[in-house]
Formats: C-alpha cells, structure tokens, sequence
C-alpha cells in the first residue's frame, strides 16, 4: 500500500494529461443509457471501428478501466466534468488504437517483441513513459531504478490489485507507443524531398517577378445569359464527389421563451432586502455567517479584499467599502440582483505568505504543544522536528515542513489565519487533517485590505412568470400541431423570430448562447423532417419549441443539396469565359498596356515581387500569381480569367534572390511530414469509416 500511496501524492496531474486524449465533450443521459442497456439495435452502438461494432456495454468497460486508473492516481472517487470527459476520450481513443491503428501497423510488417519489452519496461532503454512518470522518481527528480523494482515487486503483495492493473497499463502504453513510434518512422522514412524536389523549392521561393496588368472585374450583378443546366451540375458532382462528404446533421429552426423575473418579482425582491436592512446592519460579527446563511444569496467570507477585487460583485459595493466604508451602503442594484454592503474589518494583508508546518494526526496530535516549546526554545530546527514527526513528508521541497506560498485563495482549509501572523511565531492551529504546528517565514508587502459582509438577493421569476412564459411556449407548440407550415404561421402571427440553425452536429450542445442544449440536438436527430416538437425545457429556465427543417445523412451530400453551391462554381466560370472573351474582342490589335486600359475603361496597376510560393498571402489572385510566374518577360497576355475579373498583364522583370536556404526548404519538409503524422490516424479512421456515436449517449 506504501508503493499505491507514493503513486498517488506523486503522480498528481501526471496520469490525467497522459489519459486525455481530447476528441469529444458528454454529458450522460441516464433514460437514454437505460434505453440503450434494453436494446440491442446497431442504433444504440457507441460505434463502429474496422468493421467491429462497439456497444455501450463494451464501451463502459473500457470507461470503468480508465476510472479506476484515476482513481489510482488522485486516491478519490470524485472527479470533475473535465476529467470525466478526459476518461471516456481516453476509452475512445484505446478502442482506436486496439481495433484499427495497432492492426494496420501490424498489417505493415511492425512487431514489437517481448525481449523489446523488457528493455523499455525494466531493461537498458526504459520508456520515457516510465522515466518520467514522478512515482519513479528520487527526492532530487531523478529517474529511480530502485523505485521500478519496488513497484513490480509489490504486485504480489497488493490485494486491491491496483498496483497490477497500474503496472499493465503502462505496459500497455508503451507497447502501443512503440508502434506508435515505427509506423511514423516507416512514413516519414519513405516521404522526403529528394536533392531536385529541394533544389526546385529552393528556386520557387527566391524567384519573383514584377508585373503591370489591367484587370476587369466581374461585378456582382446576374448575367441572365449564362445558363447551367441539371446534367453540368450532375457531372461535376460526379467528378468531384469526394468534395462532398458529410457528417450526419440537421437544418432547424426554434423560437426560445427565456423566464425572466417580471417587475412584480424585481419589485418584491427589493422589498425582501429592505425588511432585512435593519437587522443586517445591526447583527454582530459572531452571527453574521448564520444570518446571511439564512439570508443572502451569498454566503459570508473571512475573503479580505483589496481595492477593485469586489468590482466582479458590482462597481457600487467596491467604491463604498474603499471610498465610505462606514456603516451600511445603500441599497444597490446590478442585473436584477440587489446588494447592501458592510465593512466587518480592516487590516493591512500581505497578497502571499511562506508557510512551514507539521502535521500531527491521530496519537501525535497530542505532541504539539511540546514540540512547539521546542521549536519556540531553539533547541532544534523547524525541518528536523518536521522530518521526525510531521505526517506531510513531501521529498519535494526545499526544506521538509515547507508548504510554500499561500494566498487566500490558495489555502489549506482553516488556516486562513497565517495571513495576518506574525513573521517567524510558533503557533498551533486545528484543521481537519489535524494539528498543524505552524511558521510564517515570509510575506509580500501588506496591502489595506478589507472583509465585507455582502447582503445579497437576485430577483427570481415568480411561479406565476413562469406559468406565463410556460403558457406563450405551448402556445405555439399547439398552433404548430407538429407541423413545419403552421410553425411558420404560428411565428409570424405572434411577431416572433424564429432562429435558424444549419448543419446541426449530433455533438452539439449549444445554441446561441445557451448551453445545455443537449435535449434539442437529441429530439432533432429522431424526428422527421418537418416535424415540430412540443416544449423542451433547458435549465428549467428556457423554453424551446423546435422546427425540423432538413436531414443531412452521414456519408455523402446529395446532388439536390450542393446543387447551389455547384451552380454557383459553374455560372463563375462561364462567366469567365464570356468576359474574357469581351475583353478580346474590345483589346483586338492593341499591343500597348495603356492603350488598352483606356479601352477597357480602366487604368494600368503595377506590383512587384510576387512570388508564386506564396499565393495567398500577397492580396492577388492566385490565378493572376500563377500565370505571371511562368509568363515570358515583356509580353502581353492575356485576357485571362481568374476569381475576380479579366486579366491582362505583362511581366516587366525578375528578380532571384537567396533569402530562402535549402535549411529552410528541410525544415519547411520538416513541418510537413509532422502534419502528415498528425493526420495518420484520422485518415485511418476515414478509411476504415469509422463511426463515433457517443453523441446520442452523452
């Protein structure tokens, strides 16, 4: 249990950063969890790997596995939304590696060997994984051999069987690594610039040139002559359908009743607080933490605060307590949130404090006066009684007792009193880990510093507000009927705007700037287009009443939905060609740039060092860049058609230069090749069409 309890105060943050693994955020839906556990529909998987479907069962396991790892390393149950997040994208990402990356690199001929495991686990070449993990580590933060042998030794003796699974699952990692580590050597070996492929990059970005040219733009209005017919826009489809893949989405639109306190309610609030005013300001310090208790919407704080700190409380309540201080303030108003302040003290407080203590628990607890005597007598040190008797044995401080710098909002429960003690007084202080002997060895400048009692209220919708906003809600979910027409209707009849949301996620859980929309996503994704929804309310204090407008199904876009976006592409290249082919017949045997801007109604631009390596950072078109960069020097070209007008153009010079090295060109192939590793796996994953359904769950 001494090896379990050393990897827990030493791992720390160490094991969450290594398990997230960032792919999606949940939130779990228990009715939904109890549908899935009922069904065994391919619908209700979490997803689809290589072929293999995963089920939510086979999917909690891996959660469970990846919970219980944590727990390990914090030593508590408790975990934060962050790290519940962090622990299903951890199981996420190890059913990736198990069912698809780890059999394609083994497909790829890699192996790693078991005499290959002993050298990164206990041998020669230990993984960094295991040099750097702190639970191996000396007091001076060196890696410890010692410590390795330690922890594999006591796996037998462990009756939890934590040490085991702690000890499997870095093996686990570092076999998966180690794959990791040869396929992307395997790919980056094979994909390099060869000496000409440089030497050509080299050229590109130190060649530039100098250019005049005249450039008819093609203007917004709609030339009624060009036509794209159904086939041309099939056609392309066609040839580019790779374009339009698609995740699974939804086009809606909703109207959203927010319950706000009505003036009766800000009105009854105000009389709440002033009925309270006289007894708040004549309660005594000792009952002023039960009576806000009973009172306020803000529980009262031992906080001393410096000037401009209660600006996040309200602008008001700060200029009293720094600028009057006396007495009671007035009442003050802020967002529906009503405020009376009184100053409870004033002193002058450091912001940090340096603090050394010794922790006494259980039968020591009863030492502490003795070894404060010591302590207060100079007999012995303050780190010497620490590294005998204190329960806080942390090896990583300077000294054993530090603690360190302390702020009031860095603070040990209940010793909040270090704050305002003098420098270097022994003295004893009660918390709920036991009996602290305690040393203030250093301090900032103290500060004026005052503790506020805050009378706090904010004004909450009444019953009767929100059976108001409740009934305009149903409302319209009753005019609607379900359907997507009357919706329309009804929306228009009581004046309201409906909110469009195109290309909705299965992921989404926002809209506008709501949260928790979870309710809306999930109903979108099981009705039928153009259905309407009956009320879904959203953090007890929104109402939603939901219009399905389109289904966009996984996979690929149909004609029908990118038919605009095609027409559009097709109509500007038509356009192109009819324009440029104006141009031509208007510049006919001019062979003088100005001579045929004036005919062209236009003037003659110039711009110099352009650089066909950079085509979308000089404010060019690329088209205009592309066909300079290859044109014979004074001739005139053109008319070309590019993005946004006519060209005509003629190169005046070039330049070579030799601020582009071929150091820049590896370190250019450099950056490459590590995006080219970034997207190894994702592309793996479009490959095998992996699917990811763990929306519909949490």
């Amino acid at each position: 249990m001494a090896v379990l309890e050393k990897i827990r105060v030493k791992l720390g943050v160490f094991i969450t950063v290594v398990i997230a693994l960032a792919l999606l955020s949940f939130i779990i839906d228990p009715t939904t969890l109890e549908a899935v556990s009922n069904s065994m529909s391919s619908k209700y998987d979490v997803g689809e790997i290589n072929g293999k479907d995963i089920s939510y069962m086979d999917f909690e396991k891996d959660v469970e596995y990846f919970t219980t790892l944590n727990e390990i390393a914090t030593g508590t149950s408790a975990q934060s939304e962050q790290q519940i997040e962090a622990i299903r994208n951890a199981a996420w990402q190890s059913l990736i590696d198990r069912y698809l990356f780890l059999r394609n690199a083994k497909a790829a001929g890699l192996t790693v060997g078991e005499a290959e495991m002993v050298d990164l686990t206990t041998g020669d070449m230990v993984s960094p994984l295991i040099a750097q993990d702190p639970s191996f580590m000396d007091e001076s933060g060196n890696f410890s051999r010692d410590l390795l042998v330690n922890l594999v030794q006591n796996i037998h003796n462990d009756a939890s069987g934590s040490i085991r699974m702690y000890w499997d699952y870095l093996q686990n990692t570092i076999y998966t690594q180690q794959f990791y580590a040869k396929y992307g050597s395997l790919f980056t070996s094979g994909n390099y610039d060869n000496p000409l492929m440089l030497a050509r990059q080299i050229e590109e970005n130190n060649n530039t040139v100098d250019a005049e040219f005249v450039m008819v733009p093609y203007g917004y209005q709609t030339d009624s002559t060009i036509t794209v017919s159904e086939s041309e826009i099939k056609n392309y489809y066609k040839s580019h359908k790779d374009m339009y893949r698609q995740q699974a989405s939804r086009d809606i639109e909703y109207v959203v009743f927010e319950v706000v306190p009505s003036d009766e309610d800000i009105a009854a609030t105000n009389e709440q607080i002033l009925d309270l005013y006289d007894e708040f300001a004549s309660t005594s310090r000792e009952d002023m933490k039960s009576f806000l208790l009973r009172n306020s919407d803000r529980p009262y704080s031992e906080y001393y605060y410096r000037t401009g700190e209660l600006n996040t409380v309200s602008p008001d309540v700060n200029n009293f307590v720094f600028n009057d201080g006396k007495g009671v303030s007035k009442v003050f108003t802020k967002d529906n949130t009503f405020y009376v302040a009184r100053v409870m003290d004033s002193r002058m407080v450091p912001d940090s404090v340096f603090v050394k203590h010794i922790l006494l628990q259980g039968e020591q607890e009863a030492l502490a006066d003795s070894l404060a005597g010591v302590l207060r007598s100079g007999r012995e040190t303050f780190a010497n009684v620490a590294a005998m008797y204190s329960a806080d044995q942390n090896p990583n401080v300077a000294e054993r007792g530090d603690i360190g710098w302390m702020t009031q909002t860095y603070m040990i429960p209940g010793m909040e009193s270090v704050m305002t003690a003098p420098l270097n007084r022994i003295f004893i202080i009660d918390t709920q880990y036991g009996k602290h002997i305690v040393k203030v060895t250093d301090r900032t400048e103290p500060l004026l510093k005052k503790q506020v009692a805050i009378l706090e209220k904010e004004s909450i919708a009444s019953k009767e507000t929100f059976n108001r906003y409740y009934s305009q809600a149903n409302n319209i979910a009753a005019k609607s009927a379900g359907k997507y027409e009357n919706f329309r209707k009804a929306v228009e009849e009581e004046g309201l705007y409906a909110h469009p949301v195109n290309r909705m996620l299965e992921s989404s859980n926002r809209l506008g700037a709501i949260d928790d929309t979870k309710e809306v996503t999930r109903w979108a994704f099981d009705a039928k287009k153009g259905k309407v929804s009956d009320i879904i309310t959203v953090n007890n204090n929104y109402f939603f009443v939901v219009a399905l407008k389109d289904i966009h199904k996984e996979g690929y876009a149909t004609v029908s939905e990118v038919t605009p976006g095609i027409r559009n592409i097709l109509y500007r290249e038509k356009l192109g060609v009819k324009k440029a082919a104006e141009v031509a017949e208007k510049i006919k045997g001019l062979d003088n740039l100005q001579a045929i801007a004036d005919a062209l109604g236009t003037t003659v631009s110039t711009k110099e060092g352009i650089a066909f390596s950079s085509l979308t950072s000089q404010g060019l078109d690329p088209k205009f860049i592309g066909a300079v960069s290859v044109a014979e020097e004074g001739k005139i070209c053109g008319p070309l058609a590019g993005n946004i007008g006519v060209y005509v153009y003629k190169v005046t010079g070039h330049d070579t230069g030799a601020f582009f090295t071929e150091d820049d060109a590896r370190a250019r192939e450099s950056q490459i090749s590590q995006y080219s590793l970034q997207m190894l796996v994702p592309v793996m994953m479009q490959d095998a069409d992996v699917k990811d359904n763990r929306a519909r769950f949490y």
